[in-house]
């Protein structure tokens, strides 16, 4: 059986496309967006040839790492520079909660990674790299009056401090190779959807095999 297709989230995608469109125009002038002015953040977006081909899904930031023989890539949303030349990671958000929006769940925890795995491929890259990343977060008000065809946001960035060295992503793709190349199966993860999915598909398969036995077996008996 194939993998279940993720969720589309076209809404988020379509914030993610006019949140670029925004900064872009700042960055073309090399301006600060009025966001980075609300949060005092000493920064612009960061202009480079290659902006475009990081922010790909399909191309994204790349690194050969020769030691396990992968290629690694990620597509960023955006990418800031600051006074010191350092780069700043930066994704972007969209959510609706009541809620003001924050990276404390432990399933956020992903985002962080995400971040810090887009900062290891530009440190490889040869970049120098704050160990600051922002997350610019959008969230869908709830309390309008009405819809009128139009959805509003409240936006606010918000900071992530990795180690900067972010050394568990060299550690992680080698335990990705070890796994490969191990002649034994690991364990499920427990809160890993597609691991139950192919849980409860083996079960059903192995119930609907017994019930053909089962049929067999009387069959033969009378």
């Amino acid at each position: 059986m194939g993998r279940p297709p993720g969720f589309p989230f076209n809404l988020n995608s379509a914030v993610d496309a006019l949140l670029k469109k925004e900064f872009d125009l700042h960055r073309a002038k090399n301006t600060k967006h009025p966001l980075m002015e609300t949060y005092g953040i000493d920064a612009v977006p960061f202009q480079h040839e290659k902006i475009n081909e990081w922010r790909d899904t399909f191309k994204g930031v790349q690194f050969y790492h020769r030691q396990t023989n992968f290629f690694v890539f990620g597509a960023v949303d955006d990418v800031w520079i600051n006074s010191a030349g350092e780069l700043h990671v930066v994704d972007y958000k969209a959510t609706s909660k009541n809620e003001e929006v924050n990276l404390d769940a432990e399933w956020q925890n992903a985002y962080k990674r995400q971040v810090e795995i887009y900062q290891w491929l530009l440190t490889q890259n040869g970049f120098k790299v704050s160990k600051i990343g922002y997350f610019v977060y959008a969230n869908g008000r709830r309390d309008a009056e009405a819809f009128d065809g139009k959805l509003e946001f409240d936006v606010k960035i918000i900071p992530h401090a990795s180690d900067g060295k972010n050394e568990w992503v060299e550690k992680t793709l080698y335990n990705i190779k070890n796994c490969l190349l191990s002649d034994e199966i690991p364990e499920s993860g427990k809160e890993c959807d597609y691991c139950s999915y192919r849980n409860s598909a083996q079960e059903i398969m192995q119930t609907h095999k017994n019930h053909i036995r089962e049929n067999e077996k009387r069959d033969t008996l009378f």
